[in-house]
């Protein structure tokens, strides 16, 4: 192992904060004007057809709040602190650029087209603007990619609550703070977004302080100590509930809510890297770039695009940006403050993450993230582990997964502030209930979508299913879809797929940004084709270059014969998808007249919008 790079850990979020607000201020702009024409006169889905249930003009900061929420979930915060393993170098370079370049511009785009097709989903957008074949086969693959993700995501979750009163308590507790809120700006006084705020964030800092007298007196709250398989059980309970009931009700106020913790703490860390102003322990480049590392087998390049995932670009974020969030966009302008800006904040999490993981000695890190055999393999001592085990009063070594590596390294950096040497072990908890709200507001948000995607799917063979507001149908498409993943995470033998998981969520954004590429080219603008363009054919390479290696070094070699058919399927219906798209860019590029859209606006052709 290289030495320490001894870099200020300042240095790199200051210049990360940089990079994202110039990118937002003339790279965003610039999309939204001049490629995507945003336009305020035309009527949002959410204005069109208002329901009070799913169609709901919202507030730019209460939507993006909900945005910011769902789309942030496990990524950000595990994918960086694996790819740790590389050096922090690979996993900086490709957060800032990719999230700039990429994941901005993928979940801005994808937001935009939804708006222009009734908030619909991302089938039902290739459907129109490809042809149905490629959109029905884009249907099965995103419905079992999500699938696999939300229960990726909620074992996350059970994992990170069962047997923790602290951690339960303090999740929980945010549901009926969300209830009241939106009770408040809907019913009690309707629209008052500061006054709901106000409440919320008092009732969840009140929550948050009690957390430590909750866990200390079991005697009165022993009833909210959950063992792993009714934890297991909850979880999906909870995702039901928030796909039936009225998205204002519970979903919206949570997700806002949730926001203020998320961003509080990272901002609270970035406070805390600001004070202690901590020098990178991991050098810019380990020997594993090469592959052959304990945590991620395979080499940097693919390898540090597909662990990074969601902290730089992800399909997951397509769902969310043609399920509940483009059935709430008051305003077109508002595509960039909610598409590209939460991604760029969810790329600043991701720096934090990185700079959390890369301030720990090399061999704490690694004796915490790999796996006591492979630890052992690689001829290190521990350090200061045993100190912060100590500290921190957990077992932390081969504890795989990245989330109890994120959590040491944020308390570790909060428990140098003045008057805080005491308190790591609450800072720890804290961290760890701070990762299991990230993670279940897009679970919550995932499942509503699903819900929506199976409806449209149904509908298509029984209209009724097609008809947002026919109960039987909400109620029996989101049982539906709600017990496939959740008999997943009861099961909890999903654990593998992790892996797969990475490939299909790179898949479907670069298939999305393809589709997207496809928007601009009928929208008649052809020269600004490769802003979306060549971020997805790029995508598309590396990650069936990643998905091959995945098959022919780790699966059939381990004769994970399963996960390797369920790999080489994916990649086949995304091959699918993206030759009818590819061909689809033929044809609009061959057309050379236009035609007037409904706003006077000149395409190469007109779709249903």
């Amino acid at each position: 192992m290289d030495s320490a790079s001894g870099v200020n850990a300042l240095t790199i979020v200051f210049a990360a904060l940089c990079v994202f607000a110039i990118a937002y201020r003339f790279y965003g702009l610039y999309i939204a004007q001049k490629v995507l024409n945003v336009n305020e006169a035309r009527q949002t889905p959410a204005v069109r057809f208002s329901d009070g249930q799913d169609y709901v003009p919202t507030n730019k900061y209460v939507l993006f709040g909900h945005h910011f929420a769902a789309i942030a979930a496990a990524g950000p915060l595990l994918g960086p602190v694996l790819a740790a393993q590389f050096g922090y170098m690979p996993g900086l370079l490709w957060i800032l650029i990719g999230c700039v370049l990429a994941g901005g511009v993928h979940d801005m785009v994808v937001l935009f087209c939804s708006v222009r097709h009734r908030g619909r989903s991302l089938a039902y957008i290739a459907s129109s603007e490809i042809d149905k074949t490629t959109g029905f086969v884009a249907s099965w693959a995103v419905l079992a990619i999500l699938i696999l993700t939300l229960a990726g995501l909620s074992i996350a979750v059970v994992n990170a609550m069962h047997n923790s009163l602290w951690s339960t308590y303090t999740v929980a507790a945010t549901i009926p703070i969300a209830i009241i809120m939106g009770l408040y700006m809907q019913v009690w006084r309707k629209g008052d977004v500061k006054g709901a705020t106000a409440i919320g964030v008092v009732l969840l800092f009140l929550c948050i302080l009690s957390g430590p007298w909750v866990a200390a007196h079991p005697e009165y709250f022993g009833w909210l100590d959950i063992d792993r398989k009714p934890m297991s059980l909850l979880i999906p309970i909870y995702g039901f509930l928030a796909s039936v009931l009225p998205v204002w009700l519970l979903l919206l106020p949570r997700d806002y809510l949730s926001t203020f913790l998320k961003i509080g703490t990272i901002a609270a860390l970035a406070l805390g890297i600001a004070f202690v102003m901590p020098t990178f322990q991991m050098p810019a480049f380990t020997e594993f770039v090469h592959g052959g590392g304990p945590i991620v087998g395979g080499p940097v390049i693919p390898f540090i695009f597909i662990t990074i995932a969601c902290g730089a670009l992800s399909g997951f974020h397509a769902t969310i940006g043609t399920g509940t969030t483009p059935k709430m966009i008051s305003n077109e302008r508002d595509v960039l403050f909610v598409g590209y800006g939460a991604m760029l904040t969810e790329g600043f999490v991701a720096v934090m993450a990185l700079v959390a993981a890369c301030v720990l000695v090399p061999a704490d890190y690694f004796a915490i993230n790999a796996p006591a055999d492979k630890f052992a393999a690689l001829g290190m001592a521990v350090q200061e582990l045993p100190h912060l085990e100590a500290q921190v009063q957990e077992s932390l070594m081969a504890r795989p997964g990245g989330s109890v590596s994120l959590a040491v390294g944020m308390a570790h950096i909060f428990s140098q502030i003045p008057f805080m040497e005491h308190l790591m072990a609450y800072w720890y908890h804290f961290a760890i209930m701070f990762e299991a709200v990230f993670i279940l507001t897009a679970v919550d948000a995932g499942t509503r979508v699903g819900r929506f995607f199976l409806q449209e799917m149904m509908g298509k063979v029984w209209p009724k299913f097609a008809d947002k507001e026919w109960r039987p149908g909400i109620l029996i498409t989101s049982v539906i879809f709600t017990g496939s993943w959740g008999y997943l995470v009861y099961s909890g033998d999903i654990g593998s797929i992790w892996p797969l998981f990475g490939i299909c969520n790179q898949l479907l954004a670069s298939v999305t940004l393809l589709i997207g590429t496809t928007v601009i080219l009928r929208l008649n603008k052809t020269k600004y084709a490769p802003i979306t363009g060549v971020p997805g054919i790029l995508m598309t390479i590396i990650t069936f270059w990643a998905g091959i290696w995945l098959v022919l070094n780790q699966y059939l070699p381990a004769g994970q014969y399963l996960l390797a058919t369920l790999s080489v399927l994916v990649m086949c219906l995304m091959l699918f998808v993206i030759v009818g798209t590819l061909r689809r860019w033929l044809a609009l590029i061959n057309i050379k007249t236009t035609v007037k859209d409904s706003y006077g606006v000149e395409v190469k052709a007109l779709v249903n919008e």
